[in-house]
């Protein structure tokens, strides 16, 4: 099979990015992002070290990381195998990912930084759940925060699409705040399932 072997041949198979793939990136949570994200209490945890990547499940039964300012996010680290996979690369290597997921919406929000481990008693207290603590806390500093297309959920049928949370922003909603109504809002949304449909496959 023939190998793509350069960014500029692989760009002229897909085309242009659409104007809202790209408006939607920020550098640090604004109020609707950080809505979604305390909303999640599962998302993906992705490494990379020096033998290679990890990709991990992270959940809770409450929001799966604690905002503790727009460019910051604190992950408890709750006991699991002990492999220690994700904090080995972290401590290794730091770049990291996230996908936040919400059950019933078929959309993810992604972000994308760099994270350390600390075992700040303080800290490590103040998740305290059921007299147990977390070994250690995962901090991640936000590079990039923005939403994921939602053909990929939409494609699975993971879900039903409808938002359980009762009350959580649409995209067009995310899309309208950052660009200060030029992209997004209702007429976004409304216009979303048709377009999918058309470019599903």
């Amino acid at each position: 099979m023939d190998k793509i072997k350069d960014v500029a041949a692989l760009e002229a198979l897909y085309g242009t990015c659409s104007p809202a793939s790209l408006r939607k990136v920020v550098d640090q949570l604004t109020p609707l992002y950080r809505k979604w994200i305390l909303t999640s209490k599962l998302c993906m945890l992705t490494t990379v070290g020096p033998v290679g990547t990890d990709d991990s499940p992270r959940g809770d039964d409450g929001p799966v990381v604690r905002i503790l300012d727009p460019k910051t996010l604190a992950m408890p680290d709750w006991r699991g195998n002990n492999r220690l996979d994700s904090l080995r690369n972290i401590v290794e290597d730091g770049r990291v990912s996230l996908m936040f997921l919400v059950p019933g919406s078929n959309n993810v929000v992604r972000v994308n930084g760099t994270a350390y481990v600390t075992d700040d008693a303080e800290l490590r207290a103040s998740f305290e759940k059921n007299a147990r603590q977390p070994a250690t806390v995962i901090i991640i500093n936000i590079a990039e925060v923005y939403g994921q297309c939602a053909r990929a959920l939409m494609r699975a049928r993971t879900w039903s699409g409808k938002d359980e949370s009762g009350d959580l922003p649409s995209f067009g909603d995310i899309l309208a705040e950052i660009t200060s109504g030029e992209v997004g809002g209702a007429p976004y949304d409304a216009a979303w399932p048709a377009r999918a449909e058309e470019s599903m496959w």
